[in-house]
């Protein structure tokens, strides 16, 4: 079965998800899920916590403020974003830009374990402490978690399908629209990354 195919099921899956309050806000204000949006053969996975109001209202991830750094960041170490993969944990947005809750996060991880076992990424990016906790606790890094703060910038080895995989935290790019001056340390860790690209 091809990528795309695979990859329309993770889709399908997500829309059909009736028992979710956030899908049935979805439905309810005519917005979009978020799939994800990339290479379906990229070396490099980003995953962020949840869909924000722009990305609800366009179906794609990091399309709003916050994608307009993440963009920068790419940018600043030379990486198209057409040869990575953006996705979230969560594929449906909660109320407000609330946090993702921890039984919305179990809900949809289903469809982000999926999409990772399509993509067989090489390097797991996550944005922000929801997807590191995940990703961390799931595949088997939770001895190495710490807060976000201690371990942003660096990278832990793990495998995953058996294969040989790179995780590596980052902070969310929001918080360099909220305070300008984290934008040096996110380039810092970005830099830091693309010695494994």
């Amino acid at each position: 079965m091809s990528k795309v195919v695979e990859m329309k099921k993770v889709e399908k899956g997500v829309i059909g998800l009736k028992k979710s309050a956030i899908c049935k806000e979805r439905i309810l204000n005519k917005a979009l899920p978020v799939i994800g949006e990339g290479n379906l053969n990229a070396k490099i996975l980003f995953i962020g916590e949840a869909p924000g109001k722009k990305e609800s209202e366009t179906g794609k991830p990091f399309c709003g403020a916050s994608g307009k750094v993440l963009d920068e960041l790419l940018g600043y170490i030379k990486l198209d974003r057409e040869k990575v993969y953006v996705t979230n944990i969560v594929k449906d947005r909660p109320p407000k830009n609330r946090d993702p809750k921890p039984e919305e996060i179990e809900m949809y991880s289903l469809f982000l374990d999926k999409q990772i076992e399509i993509i067989k990424p090489k390097i797991i990016v996550t944005l922000g402490r929801f997807s590191m906790e995940y990703i961390m606790n799931r595949y088997g890094l939770s001895q190495e978690r710490d807060v976000i703060s201690k371990i942003h910038g660096k990278v832990f080895n793990t495998k995953i399908c058996k294969q040989k995989v790179i995780v590596a935290p980052l902070y969310h790019p929001a918080v360099a629209i909220y305070n300008r001056n984290k934008i040096g340390e996110l380039k810092k860790d970005f830099r830091k990354l693309s010695k494994y690209i």
